[in-house]
């Protein structure tokens, strides 16, 4: 669905205008990004990747596209990250290959998370951590933390004051009311800023079609102590490698069945060990234990906390269920996926799943048991949001068209205009003057793919390639024409990858392809690119109808 297929470029900026800009969570769930300009000054709020589907095949990550950037980076003041999950902060260290001294705003953890990730990438970079109740001008932005819950600690929403009006971007949050850390979201400070008054509501809406309230994360304690007691095995435990309170209650469990902990996979070592070290997760003396001597453990000794949630291939869990890992499980071993499904991501977990309990492990996930609630505000929570907030104009954010819909909907329920409500994407440009929000126009905004060491090379284009190649596999057809009068030498040959069928099903063709050239040639097509035209008209139009297929087909002419 396009909202607004309509859509220019935006006017030049108005005095007294603040501009935003969605450069990604709009549509998607991942690569959340938001520009605030106000006065030729940009903030930036979050800026994280988008993990790609199985129509994107080998790429890595997808960044938000910031060609827009590219010749006004000395006017970005700062990046606000409203929280450390790689959907937010993951883009972080390719934005500041352009720029490096670019400040990065967040919280305590948020900051050591994305320090630990941009070490890797030999950056250091200027940060400035905040609390929520905490402000800080930066330049034309007065900045505002608010305490918000999650599934990570410290995850912070951020209210920006300017000359031109207030903006409220909740980041992603809920609102637990039984917290594992305490720390619930501060509803007397978003009241205190409704009163004020918000003039756009930036809210996460991936829930917004979920009735009710979310699930309290406590309710997960109970269930875990029930398969630890009942498990006699190993116990492999996956998550997101950010998800603190998972862990910690993984950790709790173990601990009381007396079980010791190993940490799996790079990530999921680095940020649970930033994590204790910083207080925000809580272990006990002796419980954790390196993988290489659990592997000599009993296994009713032992739990492994992993990644690889979502079923990425190189992951530590898939590389368990492919025999690829020192970790092993089998018959008596006890998997939990204690994540939600990312849209797009189930059918590779879907085969995880079916490769450990072909090998023979019991596998528990979301859909039968209570192993994961989700860390977004549903419907109920939301319609608390508006009616405490009441802002002036809403934009949904985080989310799907059918979330970001659905979160709409919400707040024309509650009272606010629909020409009040925001329905935009990615690259649409919204004006906010005078307590009112208009769409203006849009900025061009692509996909940029990161594909092992290159960034932003592979193109649509190329990734139907590399679809057509895995669906429909791959024929060349080679011939050599004598230059002078077209006549064909040596060939046509053809060989065929990846299709059923061998070589020798397209005898029949040879024939009709070699009068083709020769005919070509008496018309005076002399040109091998024309000729290989040829070739690939003919033998397509053989394979279509005979074979039923649509390889891709890559004909060679040389002239002698």
């Amino acid at each position: 669905m396009n909202f607004h297929p309509e859509l220019s470029a935006p006017p030049a900026l108005e005095p007294g205008t603040l501009r935003l800009i969605p450069l990604g969570g709009l549509g998607e769930v991942g690569r959340n990004m938001h520009l605030l300009e106000l006065e030729g000054r940009l903030l930036i709020i979050d800026c994280g990747v988008l993990f790609p589907e199985e129509a994107q095949p080998g790429v890595d990550l997808i960044l938000p596209d910031l060609t827009y950037l590219e010749d006004r980076l000395d006017d970005i003041e700062a990046i606000v990250l409203t929280h450390g999950h790689e959907d937010h902060i993951g883009a972080v260290p390719y934005l500041l290959r352009m720029r490096q001294d670019i400040p990065i705003i967040g919280s305590q953890l948020t900051l050591a998370f994305i320090e630990a990730k941009l070490k890797e990438h030999r950056i250091t970079p200027i940060t400035l951590a905040v609390k929520e109740g905490g402000r800080e001008q930066i330049g034309a932005f007065d900045l505002e933390f608010v305490a918000v819950n999650h599934s990570i600690p410290d995850a912070l929403a951020v209210f920006v004051r300017t000359s031109a009006g207030t903006v409220l971007n909740t980041g992603d949050f809920k609102m637990d009311q039984l917290p594992l850390d305490g720390r619930i979201t501060d509803l007397r400070a978003f009241a205190r800023l409704g009163e004020e008054g918000v003039d756009l509501f930036m809210v996460d809406s991936t829930n917004a079609e979920v009735p009710g309230f979310t699930t309290s994360e406590v309710e997960i304690g109970p269930t875990l102590d029930g398969l630890f007691a009942r498990t006699t095995g190993r116990i492999v435990v996956a998550s997101f490698a950010s998800h603190v309170h998972r862990v910690q209650q993984v950790i709790d469990a173990a601990h009381a069945h007396g079980r010791k902990v190993a940490f799996v996979g790079r990530s999921m070592v680095r940020n649970m060990g930033l994590a204790a070290e910083m207080g925000y997760l809580t272990v006990p003396e002796g419980i954790l234990v390196d993988p290489k001597h659990a592997d000599n453990m009993p296994g009713h000794q032992v739990v492994y906390m992993s990644t690889g949630s979502q079923g990425e291939p190189m992951a530590a869990l898939s590389r368990i269920a492919t025999g690829d890992h020192k970790v092993t499980v089998g018959e008596g071993d006890l998997v939990i996926f204690a994540s939600s499904l990312i849209p797009g991501n189930e059918n590779a977990v879907y085969r995880v799943i079916n490769l450990l309990m072909r090998i023979g492990a019991t596998v528990v996930h979301q859909g039968n048991a209570r192993v994961h609630v989700s860390g977004h505000a549903s419907a109920g929570e939301l319609l608390y949001c508006y009616n405490i907030l009441r802002p002036k104009n809403v934009m949904p954010i985080h989310g799907e068209v059918r979330h970001l819909l659905a979160s709409g909907r919400l707040a024309m329920r509650t009272g606010i205009p629909a020409e009040r409500v925001m329905f935009a994407e990615n690259g649409v440009v919204i004006d906010l003057k005078d307590g009112k929000a208009r769409i203006v126009g849009a900025i061009e905004h692509h996909n940029v793919y990161v594909d092992g060491s290159s960034v932003g090379e592979i193109t649509e284009t190329e990734l139907k390639d590399r679809r057509i190649l895995a669906e429909e596999g791959f024929v060349s057809v080679f011939a050599v024409v004598d230059a002078s009068n077209g006549k064909v030498i040596t060939g046509p040959e053809v060989h065929a990858r990846g299709l059923a069928e061998d070589d020798s099903a397209f005898d029949a063709v040879l024939p009709q392809i070699k009068a083709a050239l020769e005919d070509a040639a008496r018309n005076g097509s002399t040109d091998t690119h024309q000729l290989q035209q040829v070739m690939r008209r003919v033998l397509g139009r053989y394979v279509g109808t005979k074979l039923r297929r649509r390889p891709m087909i890559v004909p060679i002419v040389i002239e002698a």
